[in-house]
């Protein structure tokens, strides 16, 4: 009897728990094999940003990334983006650590992928947009201090390279294209860029597909038998 009423008290305190963070009382059973990641928000890197901004933070990533590798039971991974960009070289490293594991990885762009976005979208084996989604590309910026010298130009230059360079080897686009969109200076106002939506996104090479849910998780499945199958 003292032991039902313990479980009953776990199971009130784990439905309020749920309530509070997701707004319902009972989360599915998640298959282990699959396993989510979201990248939501803004991507935090060596500063933190303001308490009231959503962000993901690249150190709660890593270690994500890494348990996944080493943990057995998963078989594949479906990364689901809604962010509006931030820190370069934190989404770059996130960008690269997808993109170096073992395991089929499938990302859907949800609601946007702007700016680093994009290279986190293209990290997977195999991308998703939906229909509504928008993607911007546009040069990287910088906040803070900048001093007016060649060297800071040229920094730049080296670090928009990095992006472009992972983009068009993690995707179908070309380089030229990609730099073209980038520069655009009729379609975003008072900025250079381009935003694309849903399908247009793939018709440039950027995104494999256009699908949501259903469609991210069927691919990642035939990802997860052709790797099984090709296991010795």
């Amino acid at each position: 009897m003292l032991g039902g009423m313990y479980m009953s008290e776990e199971n009130t305190k784990k439905d309020l728990d749920n309530i509070k963070e997701l707004g319902i009382s009972n989360i599915p059973k998640q298959d282990e094999r699959i396993q989510i990641l979201p990248i939501i928000g803004q991507v935090e890197g060596h500063m933190m940003l303001p308490p009231q901004t959503k962000a993901t933070k690249y150190e709660h990533v890593i270690p994500q990334l890494i348990s996944i590798e080493t943990n057995e039971r998963v078989e594949g991974v479906l990364i689901i983006l809604n962010t509006v960009g931030g820190d370069v070289e934190a989404g770059l490293a996130i960008a690269e650590m997808i993109r170096s594991l073992s395991k089929p990885t499938v990302s859907l762009v949800i609601g946007g992928g702007h700016s680093i976005g994009v290279p986190l979208a293209t990290s997977a084996d195999y991308s998703f947009i939906s229909p509504s989604a928008t993607m911007i590309i546009h040069p990287i910026r910088m906040n803070g201090l900048i001093i007016g010298v060649p060297q800071t130009f040229e920094y730049f230059n080296k670090m928009q390279d990095r992006i472009i360079e992972f983009i068009t080897r993690t995707s179908n686009i070309d380089r030229e294209t990609l730099k073209k969109l980038m520069l655009q200076s009729d379609e975003l106002l008072n900025d250079m860029g381009t935003i694309l939506i849903g399908r247009q996104a793939v018709e440039y090479g950027l995104i494999d597909d256009v699908g949501g849910i259903s469609e991210a998780l069927k691919k990642l499945d035939s990802l997860i038998n052709i790797n099984g199958n090709n296991r010795p």
